[in-house]
């Protein structure tokens, strides 16, 4: 008996699944996608619509806008994130490293193989690259105790590469330098 009650229980869950199923087929999504959307109307079937230029409102939409430029930074004696701005031009060194667009000092970080391989990219050099490469190794050597480092120097693109993980050490540095 209790098998032909457990019969009559599934059989009875399955009818109503399957009428579950009939009556969510049967209700179309409606606007779920383009073929159950309404079809294109006559234009003087739709509301007119004004279109004004500038009204007041705007002011609230061009706030929410990125904007175009990156603005200038206020100048500061000190700034709370300990950024600092681009100060030296280049001339007494020989060699200049221009800041990005959001002024920013251009040293990164690249991983490859898996994490494995971590090397340190300075772009933006411009002038003479291979001093800069020269201060840079000597920076990164003294903060190793004087284990050398592998560098790359990459003059028509204007990129050194260091090998491992210095990106703070060179940022530090070239913000001191007034890069």
């Amino acid at each position: 008996m209790a098998a032909s009650t457990k019969l009559m229980l599934g059989t009875g869950l399955c009818q109503k699944l399957s009428q579950f199923t009939r009556k969510l087929h049967s209700q179309p999504a409606l606007l779920s996608s383009f073929r159950s959307s309404r079809e294109v109307q006559e234009l003087d079937q739709y509301p007119d619509v004004e279109v004004v230029a500038n009204p007041p409102e705007w002011r609230f939409v061009e706030r929410l806008l990125p904007p175009a430029i990156v603005p200038q930074p206020e100048i500061k004696a000190e700034y709370p994130s300990g950024w600092r701005p681009q100060k030296e031009d280049g001339s007494t060194s020989g060699y200049y490293v221009a800041r990005t667009k959001n002024h920013m000092v251009p040293v990164y970080l690249h991983t490859r193989f898996r994490g494995q391989r971590r090397i340190t990219v300075v772009r933006r050099v411009q002038g003479d690259i291979w001093s800069l490469e020269k201060d840079l190794r000597a920076v990164v050597e003294q903060s190793r105790n004087g284990k050398l480092c592998a560098t790359r120097v990459n003059e028509l693109s204007g990129q050194i590469h260091i090998h491992g993980d210095h990106v703070d050490l060179l940022r530090d540095y070239l913000k001191e330098k007034g890069f």
